[in-house]
């Protein structure tokens, strides 16, 4: 069973159709035995990182992440969810993240012929024998949305890379921890390859 946390940040019923289609259990929950309990677990979200991490408190949710973590088992953040692994945000300056991995949500720079958020499709410099992207051909699109960017410390956590109007982290990979910047739910055949890789760790 793959527990997908619920803490009021949406994209969670997109994220549970994607399961759906590989006809894997899915559990929508913010229940810290039933997180505790699943195979592994899926953080999404949309929105900003402050409110996010408020909510997670909220919730008491930050031990619950890091406890699951501790485990061992497959844990993979999407979007909002890779941010909130990290340490600390340009959004919302003073808020600590999970800590999770080591690095920095920065704004996208403004860029004369770019739009800021990105909103839309963008191929993928894969690195680094992402296990993720087993399958997955060099140069793939998948789908953005989102203002903000990681700048992970090491660069040997990186698995694929994106070019907007900086370099963006857009996915990463250490010992059991998984997150894409962008929405592997809703980036077609190359998002389904990715979440069932995710689905077979």
């Amino acid at each position: 069973m793959i527990a997908i946390i619920d803490y009021d940040a949406g994209n969670i019923k997109s994220v549970e159709k994607a399961m759906d289609h590989f006809g894997q259990e899915a559990l929508i929950t913010r229940d810290p035995r039933s997180i505790m309990g699943a195979d592994k677990a899926i953080l999404p979200g949309v929105g900003a990182f402050g409110d996010a991490m408020a909510r997670l408190a909220e919730y008491d949710l930050i031990s619950v992440i890091r406890d699951f973590v501790a485990t061992g088992r497959p844990f993979l953040g999407i979007c909002l969810g890779l941010q909130l692994l990290f340490e600390e945000s340009d959004e919302s300056p003073g808020v600590p993240g999970l800590s999770l991995l080591k690095g920095k949500i920065l704004r996208l720079p403004d860029r004369e012929g770019y739009k800021i958020p990105q909103i839309g499709w963008n191929s993928l410099e894969l690195m680094n024998n992402g296990r993720l992207f087993k399958g997955v051909d060099e140069g793939a699109f998948v789908y953005f949305v989102h203002s903000y960017y990681l700048k992970a410390e090491d660069p040997g956590i990186v698995t694929a890379v994106s070019e907007y109007t900086a370099p963006v982290h857009a996915s990463v990979e250490k010992d059991n921890i998984f997150a894409c910047q962008f929405h592997p739910e809703k980036s077609s055949d190359v998002g389904l390859k990715i979440i069932e890789n995710f689905i077979h760790l």
